[in-house]
């Protein structure tokens, strides 16, 4: 009782007088060295609650204080990267220099030959007039004669004694050979747009690739020569293959694909169509169906191919199974049809190839008859030619080739 009292009366003396008994029961607990930190936070030392061990004490020295032999290293490493800099440096700038003097010397060959065209132009003007002064020389000097006759005639005598004289019938063929002169115009007209066409042509024939059928996509009644170019149509079912029907093989439509698809650039190849009465040349993709007789497997009646078609004597472009007459055809049959593709922009354009005529361009400008807003190649896009029935009162020419291109 005596303790309890001693406990509670009082303003904290008795409190304290227990925490010294705690104390006093627990020697040492205060003296050796347990210490509390301020919770004011005022104190401008950092609390580390955890001493740092010394090998990531040693660690954090080296890292802040870097030795001597570190610093000769990096500088080493920075000096021979710095040299590499400036020798990548000198190499841009001599290749700048080589593409200045190669792009001079490339002008020059190329000024060479056009000048070495206008002076063989010079030389055959210069011959074509050369002939026509000949031609009027010629001319003048019969009617020189013809003048000569007359004036001696009426220098005869008096009026009244010269006799009658008829003109001779002669004398109306003296004229200048204007017939040959026009032959001569028509010549020059049809050399004037065989040159044309073939200026423009030797822009595409840069972007000339060499295209081969792939003898896998062949339907069986289509034979291939041996370099793969050129095709054959039997018109009747060829023997038996002892090899089964390849997935690729065209096994209704008389069609056929190219061994490689087009080049992301610009590319352009043409095809002889001469010997055929009846065909399609186009592209596709490799998406194109190649079984049964639906318009998912011929040329130009899906979204996966375009086409130039004859049928008929009549020539058309399709695609989408929609189609517009190709306009610009002159009397004279096709001899070849050029196929440029600029695939990255999504662009096809055909091509007479002879007279270097548009046939047709496909394009994101497009005409809505193709029903497509936009116009732009999804998928890899392969040559693709295709043999068409002709009438039954036509014989059957069953020839195509994939033309060999070279320079001009």
């Amino acid at each position: 009782m005596a303790e309890q009292k001693a406990f509670s009366v009082g303003n904290g003396q008795s409190a304290q007088s227990g925490l010294g008994v705690s104390s006093a029961g627990c020697p040492g607990a205060l003296q050796d060295g347990l210490s509390f930190a301020p919770l004011d936070g005022n104190g401008d030392e950092v609390v580390q609650p955890f001493p740092r061990s010394p090998k990531l004490q040693r660690k954090v020295a080296n890292a802040r204080q870097p030795s001597q032999e570190q610093l000769s290293r990096r500088m080493e490493e920075l000096q021979a990267e710095r040299s590499k800099t400036e020798a990548h440096i000198e190499s841009l700038k001599k290749r700048k220099s080589d593409l200045s003097r190669s792009t001079e010397v490339m002008k020059q060959r190329v000024r060479e030959r056009f000048e070495s065209m206008r002076c063989a132009l010079k030389q055959d003007e210069q011959v074509v007039l050369d002939s026509l002064e000949l031609d009027l020389r010629r001319t003048r000097t019969r009617l020189d004669q013809v003048l000569k006759n007359w004036t001696q005639h009426q220098d005869q005598g008096p009026p009244e004694s010269v006799s009658p004289k008829k003109p001779d019938a002669s004398e109306q063929e003296i004229r200048l050979n204007e017939e040959r002169f026009e032959r001569l115009l028509k010549t020059l007209s049809s050399i004037s747009k065989n040159l044309r066409a073939q200026l423009q042509r030797k822009t595409l024939l840069l972007d000339s690739c060499p295209m081969v059928i792939d003898k896998q996509t062949c339907h069986g009644q289509m034979a291939v020569t041996s370099e793969g170019r050129g095709m054959f149509f039997s018109g009747a079912a060829r023997a038996a293959r002892s090899a089964p029907e390849h997935p690729l093989q065209f096994d209704k439509v008389c069609c056929a694909l190219g061994r490689s698809p087009v080049p992301t650039a610009q590319s352009y190849w043409e095809v002889d169509v001469r010997c055929c009465a009846a065909w399609a040349v186009g592209v596709a993709y490799g998406s194109l169906e190649r079984k049964g007789r639906d318009k998912g497997a011929k040329l130009g009646r899906n979204r996966n191919s375009w086409c130039v078609e004859l049928r008929n004597g009549r020539l058309s472009a399709w695609h989408n199974d929609r189609h517009v007459a190709c306009q610009s055809v002159g009397q004279t049959p096709l001899g070849k049809v050029g196929v440029w593709v600029n695939y990255n922009k999504g662009q096809l354009m055909f091509y007479d190839a002879d007279t270097m005529v548009v046939l047709q361009r496909f394009s994101a400008a497009v005409t809505q008859v193709f029903d497509r807003a936009h116009h732009q190649f999804t998928e890899p896009l392969y040559p693709a030619v295709r043999f068409l029935k002709p009438p039954e009162n036509q014989m059957w020419p069953n020839h195509l080739e994939l033309c060999h291109l070279n320079a001009p």
